[in-house]
């Protein structure tokens, strides 16, 4: 593979500059950016100024910086020496920057979400299809697939000795619940982050399930079916779907967004002087026959942001929570079924465990009675913000060696996004 020479497009997102918090070998160091001259910008390249200064391990990164409207047509206007480029943000209007970036012969990484609309899935299907014929691989950054929680669920539920079959579930009792809960104030890279006025733009952003629920339903899909291809037009049916806000009074308002005045364009969501922030979501679906449930939200503020999750097999459920009694760090729970399965269940555990070893070293269990808990050593918890550096390398050793992208990425990129995007539709269509 030849070098890889970063172009940064318009970031309009914290994410693109968490891409550059490490260095990599084969990428030039001197990165493009293409964007407005404006708040993202200058917040983009305070972010990575910040990484090049830090006391431990400082990056190395030199930028070009082109400032100026119509970054992505001078972008493609000058053919940029590069050969990937990074996206962030601008939700809405994200599918055109991936098709002409594609079209052009640029791999693309880009954060989620790829469409907020289900009438641009054909649009997704045909980027990526696009991306094939190019020879260029267009990527989705799934950070929480990088979670150690995340890894050792999906192994656990596809043991058999531990967790048996996954059972289907029903809607009053879904064989797989997932809960979200995201914060409004909160730090990036150790800083206090304002929200951007677009945030709050529904129309933009998208809501919690067509944004941040992206994750979501690509673990569900990922831990139940890893490796299997999902095709939305059958393999999934949407059930139920709602919203309601999260509503903020005028100093809250002031705190989250750096005292901004709410904008014209927003002016539809006050109420009483308050906001309205649909940023709320509840999902239920089955996958290949199994009942899935989601609750995707934002609250204010609180200690940390939370997952829960919530797989049911025939022997044991597999649980991630990240409650109080976890302090609010994700922890992972064997519960069997009966106290009869409980000696059953942890001779099995025990025996994963140490089949897993090479890659999860030093992961034990305590045995709680009633449920198992495993015990993670602090080296395998690198944090949120890491797990950007793990994707992107993920993805460099795509263009190393296109053959190792697996072939149901594509037909499970699609059918995250019909949920997700469908999911909103009809709770935005109900009364």
């Amino acid at each position: 593979m030849k070098a890889v020479h970063l172009i940064t497009l318009d970031p309009a997102h914290f994410h693109a500059a968490l891409v550059q918090k490490e260095m990599y070998a084969g990428v030039s160091p001197v990165v493009k950016v293409y964007a407005p001259l404006g708040l993202d910008l200058t917040e983009h390249l305070t972010r990575v100024a910040r990484f090049n200064q830090r006391a431990e391990n400082p990056t190395t990164w030199e930028l070009d910086i082109h400032a100026g409207p119509n970054a992505l047509d001078r972008m493609l206007r000058e053919q940029a020496p590069g050969n990937v480029v990074v996206l962030s943000g601008r939700n809405r209007s994200k599918i055109e920057r991936i098709e002409r970036s594609v079209a052009q012969g640029f791999h693309v990484l880009a954060d989620k979400p790829w469409i907020l609309r289900s009438a641009d899935l054909p649009r997704l299907e045909a980027s990526l299809n696009a991306a094939d014929e190019q020879g260029v691989i267009a990527y989705d950054i799934m950070t929480e697939r990088y979670e150690v929680t995340s890894m050792l669920h999906q192994e656990l539920v596809n043991a058999p000795e531990v967790f048996g079959a996954l059972l289907p579930g029903d809607p009053t009792k879904p064989a797989i619940y997932m809960d979200s809960m995201h914060r409004l104030l909160k730090s990036v890279a150790g800083v206090p982050m304002l929200r951007p006025l677009e945030f709050f733009d529904i129309e933009e952003q998208g809501e919690a399930l067509s944004d941040v629920g992206t994750h979501l339903v690509d673990l569900a899909q990922w831990i139940a079916f890893p490796g299997h291809a999902i095709d939305h037009r059958t393999d999934i049916e949407l059930l139920d779907a709602r919203r309601w806000p999260t509503t903020l009074n005028p100093e809250q308002w002031s705190r989250v967004t750096g005292g901004a005045p709410v904008p014209a364009s927003l002016a539809g969501y006050l109420r009483g002087g308050n906001f309205d922030y649909y940023g709320n979501n509840f999902v239920s679906y089955t996958l290949r026959g199994v009942h899935v449930q989601m609750d995707v939200r934002w609250d204010l503020e609180g200690v940390s942001d939370t997952h829960m999750a919530t797989f049911r097999g025939t022997k044991s459920s597999i649980d991630v929570r990240q409650g109080a009694a976890e302090n609010y760090r994700p922890e992972v729970y064997v519960v069997p079924n009966s106290p009869e399965l409980h000696d059953e269940v942890l001779a099995a555990l025990q025996a994963k465990l140490a089949e897993i070893q090479p890659n999860f070293d030093g992961v034990g269990v305590e045995d709680r009675g009633h449920e198992l808990l495993l015990t993670i050593p602090d080296h395998h918890r690198v944090g949120h913000e890491a797990h950007f550096a793990e994707v992107t390398r993920q993805f460099f050793a795509y263009l190393e060696d296109p053959k190792l992208l697996p072939a149901w990425e594509k037909p499970n990129m699609l059918a995250k996004y019909y949920v997700c995007t469908k999911g909103v539709e009809m709770a935005v269509a109900k009364p």
